[in-house]
């Protein structure tokens, strides 16, 4: 067996199990997310995808094992400007709501700063390479309430970028966007990993569209189903549905 080369690794998840109580949430799950790769991490509705999420941004205790970030304890882990995070398009932004697109992109460097404290010039300049980077810059006077929800999301994509972050994770990003905004959103994610290098982590229940997407997968059910490139999962899973169909 060889060693693990952990200075290519962004993410190292080792022997994570998690419980709520008496429910097994996860169990012994392992394995690494290299630098520059774009994950798609896929399953069942209740397999555990949020909660190792969660994990993964130290949000959570892991029962037992560890999720180390850039060989750092994700418990501790302090430099959350390498980190950027797209959430569900949970909700539909009011057209009344005060914000430009500029504004809200900016709001990404408030944090790093430290949230009173003014913004200089060069937060400025972040966020409009950022809104350039997304396609967005065009809309930079816009209420964020005009937009429709797939531009909200490049929007939010922006936002993610503003402090040029290493690995960015997105949570089911396109759920409740129409299909040609999801195609273009793709295409950006596409972008980012092939220009910017930056590690992308998809979490997502549609295994179709992230076979297409991604460049390795990791499947987890509780435990870790399989993790491989799209070809593997592929294998793994047909060599799965065999083996019910002879039981």
């Amino acid at each position: 067996m060889h060693a693990v080369d952990h200075t290519k690794n962004s993410i190292e998840i080792s022997h994570v199990s998690f419980s709520y109580g008496e429910t097994e949430v996860l169990r012994d799950i392992t394995f690494a997310i290299h630098k520059g790769d774009y994950l798609g991490l896929v399953g069942p509705n209740g397999a555990g995808k949020t909660t190792l999420l969660k994990i993964m941004l130290g949000l959570l205790a892991p029962t037992s094992g560890r999720v180390t970030l850039f060989g750092r304890d994700a418990r501790e882990f302090r430099d959350w400007s390498k980190i950027g995070y797209v959430a569900q398009k949970a909700v539909n932004f009011d057209k009344r709501f005060p914000a430009t697109v500029f504004e809200v992109v900016l709001m990404g460097r408030s944090g790093l700063r430290g949230f009173g404290r003014a913004l200089t010039r060069e937060d400025r300049a972040a966020a409009e390479r950022a809104l350039k980077t997304a396609e967005m810059w065009e809309h930079r006077d816009r209420l964020i309430g005009d937009l429709s929800g797939g531009e909200q999301q490049r929007v939010f994509i922006a936002r993610a970028l503003v402090t040029s972050p290493e690995i960015i994770f997105l949570d089911e990003p396109t759920t409740g966007v129409d299909a040609q905004s999801q195609e273009d959103f793709y295409a950006l994610l596409r972008k980012l990993n092939r220009e910017s290098q930056a590690t992308l982590v998809l979490i997502s229940h549609d295994i179709d569209r992230v076979l297409g997407e991604a460049m390795h997968i990791a499947c987890i059910d509780r435990t870790l189903v399989c993790h491989g490139s799209p070809e593997e999962y592929k294998k793994e899973a047909a060599a799965g549905l065999e083996h019910r169909h002879n039981k």
